[in-house]
């Protein structure tokens, strides 16, 4: 096949040759590189067809209940960020969709006089926006990828969507997983490139607010310490805090940072083995927010932090706007001006402390790990094992200890026939749906399908 123009993105003929190209393995046009593979998982594993002008469905009121009503809770709590990001984008004709971990639109903005030209893109209120059905999209590549995804016109796998711009952001719950995607879609064939890839950061931002705001309201009665990102954009940590400095919860970016995960927030993990111990800090009397600097265990460097005392329940007497100003989002807002810089790390970790670490993971590797552990085992803080581990492994100990556990299970896989769910336990995954986003992302396949290619 010949080379083809970038211009042809835009016709619906030359949109095709192109999604066929990339399928058959040809190298993406430019813009594409992001979603390309996206379009060959459209093509290989859902069988999907480019040249399909079948209109998205629609769910009925009753089948959409079913959906809408594990999300009540988070909708609501929502509806604050959803209202403000509406206002922001109304005037340049985007509506808005709020869909559950399956693509299904469960609250939707826009302008109701547009409804029908919504319903027949199916940007409106049942809408089913699943990457297995609809192919590349805003909303079911963003499930799949569990990354924030901007796809305009062209970019989507369908000829029929390719007048639609659409930006999602994944919404995490306060255990870490999947459990909501917000999205801005338009259907203009003039919008520009340049200025729909604004709305994906107003997007993030607003998802991420989201995020927040039910992370504090779901542990409204334990302190909340707000852990400013080490630099500009990048994510910052939540963690729930009890009254004996025990760790109750971690957002999904503190999950991962410090190695945290369901079985050790059980098991009680400290907030004194992160940081060094101050516990002046939960001693204070005031209600309101107040600045803190969380000293890094064993280190010289430090975290700016927003700790939130915990929020008193509504009586007669104190004021009904507590909870509000309580479960504000406010991680956007830590001055980080006065962050140190964090000191340099030479050579990385020594070959004897490297060893043990491996030798560590490799016996308790269907046990709960985090950080400390393995900082101890090298005998460093916590911050400098992380930073030399990186340099040694060439990943960070999280990104390193999900690739271990997926080789585990890939033995596993083939040399017993244990369930799925007992393989995911035995390897230290929380769950089987855990074990098998892991195994995907790094192998695309699922545990299911590698199985079965080993026989």
């Amino acid at each position: 096949m010949g080379l083809l123009s970038a211009s042809s993105l835009d016709t619906f003929a030359g949109h095709v040759e192109h999604v066929c190209s990339v399928a058959q393995g040809a190298a993406p046009p430019p813009g594409v590189e992001a979603v390309s593979s996206s379009w060959q998982r459209s093509v290989k594993k859902y069988g999907l067809d480019p040249v399909d002008s079948t209109a998205p469905r629609i769910l009925t009121p009753a089948e959409l209940k079913h959906f809408r009503e594990p999300l009540d809770k988070l909708t609501v709590s929502a509806q604050e960020e959803i209202d403000e990001l509406y206002r922001v984008v109304r005037e340049a004709g985007y509506a808005i969709l709020f869909c559950d971990s399956s693509g299904i639109v469960v609250a939707h903005r826009g302008e109701d006089m547009r409804a029908s030209e919504f319903k027949y893109w199916g940007t409106w209120l049942g809408g089913v926006w699943s990457e297995e059905l609809e192919g590349t999209n805003g909303i079911g590549t963003c499930i799949i990828e569990e990354r924030p995804v901007t796809v305009h016109r062209s970019q989507h796998f369908r000829s029929r969507h390719i007048n639609l711009s659409c930006s999602g952001a994944p919404i995490f719950g306060v255990d870490g997983r999947l459990m909501a995607v917000l999205d801005v879609s338009a259907v203009d064939p003039e919008l520009s490139e340049r200025a729909h890839a604004l709305t994906g950061a107003l997007t993030l931002r607003s998802a991420c607010a989201i995020e927040e705001r039910f992370f504090r309201e779901h542990f409204r009665r334990e302190w909340i310490v707000a852990i400013a990102p080490p630099e500009r954009g990048a994510q910052g940590m939540l963690l729930a805090i009890d009254g004996n400095q025990r760790i109750m919860g971690a957002n999904r970016f503190a999950r991962t940072s410090l190695m945290l995960d369901d079985r050790g927030l059980r098991a009680g993990t400290s907030l004194w083995s992160i940081f060094e111990r101050n516990v002046d800090i939960f001693r204070h009397r005031d209600r309101t927010d107040f600045s803190v600097r969380l000293p890094i265990a064993g280190s010289n460097d430090s975290r700016p932090a927003l700790v939130t005392p915990p929020d008193r329940p509504v009586t007669a007497s104190n004021n009904p706007t507590s909870h509000d100003l309580h479960t504000r989002p406010r991680l956007g807002s830590i001055d980080v001006s006065t962050l140190p810089p964090a000191p340099q790390a030479w050579g990385g970790l020594s070959p004897g402390a490297m060893r043990r670490v491996r030798e560590y993971v490799e016996v308790h590797l269907g046990e709960t790990i985090d950080l400390s552990m393995l900082a101890g085992v090298a005998g460093l803080s916590v911050h400098h094992f992380a930073r030399q581990f990186k340099q040694s492994a060439g990943v960070t100990p999280h990104v390193y200890l999900t690739q271990k556990r997926v080789e585990r299970a890939q033995e596993m896989l083939v040399r017993t026939d244990l369930p799925l769910a007992e393989i995911a336990f035995a390897v230290g995954f929380f769950d089987q749906g855990h074990l098998a986003r892991h195994f995907r992302h790094l192998l695309g396949e699922t545990p299911r399908e590698f199985r079965w290619s080993q026989r």
